[in-house]
């Protein structure tokens, strides 16, 4: 997956530590339909684990990970 990956919706959690990202990616699934995929991206290091641990935790498929310069780009379908 790339930039140009499809999404149902994206939430920029751009300078928020943990566990603000995942609250926000957590309010944002809540609001999407079953299978759609949401887009996250994120600059707190400890959010790949964060993200990884989520996904296991709630049985939301962890698609994409995608590591920038300055950021992690998730890409999550909802259960």
């Amino acid at each position: 997956m790339s930039d140009n990956t499809a999404f149902d919706s994206e939430v920029d959690a751009s300078g928020l530590n943990c566990p603000l990202p995942i609250l926000r990616a957590k309010k944002a699934l809540a609001s999407i339909a079953s299978g759609q995929v949401l887009k996250i991206t994120a600059t707190d290091p400890g959010s790949r684990r964060d993200f990884e641990v989520f996904a296991r935790q709630t049985g939301h498929e962890l698609l994409q990970v995608e590591r920038g310069e300055k950021n992690w780009t998730f890409y999550l379908r909802r259960r």
